[in-house]
């Protein structure tokens, strides 16, 4: 017979999803009453969390490089330099072509160096809004416990 009344209950009075957070009315709230309380408690836990998911940020798109710009900096300034100690050398061809090899070797590094720094300040993002969500979710689950609701 238990089985029976949790089917009528949940008919009567369904399980809300909110986000990754399931709401259960243990009081007989009206669905005016669900929704104001979700309300009120989704502003509290903004409040407590400083996060708002429904004005979570997306990890910010990489930067669409110029292909090979990095490369092609590093070669001009190393022919440049490379020119200049050529020049003293006797041979500024040489010097030049040198100049521009280890230039453009220097910044294809750059360019790896700056990818790597912004894949992880992408990876640190996506940790950060996790941990923040998951404070949230605890926050919102906080509140609507206190006003009668199972939260799962």
């Amino acid at each position: 017979m238990k089985y029976g009344s949790a089917v009528i209950l949940t008919l009567l009075f369904p399980v809300v999803a909110f986000g990754d957070v399931y709401i259960y009315p243990n009081k007989g709230q009206s669905q005016q009453q669900q929704s104001k309380d979700r309300y009120e408690c989704h502003t509290w836990a903004v409040q407590q969390t400083g996060f708002d998911p429904s004005r979570a940020q997306a990890a910010p798109s990489p930067a669409s490089p110029q292909p090979g710009g990095e490369v092609v900096k590093g070669a001009a300034r190393g022919a440049l330099v490379g020119t200049v100690g050529g020049a003293i050398a006797g041979d500024a061809g040489r010097g030049a072509a040198a100049g521009a090899a280890m230039g453009g070797l220097l910044g294809g590094m750059r360019k790896m160096d700056k990818a790597r720094a912004q894949q992880q300040q992408q990876a640190q993002q996506q940790s950060n809004n996790s941990q923040q969500s998951a404070g949230y979710d605890r926050a919102l689950g906080a509140c609507l416990e206190g006003r009668g609701y199972t939260v799962r």
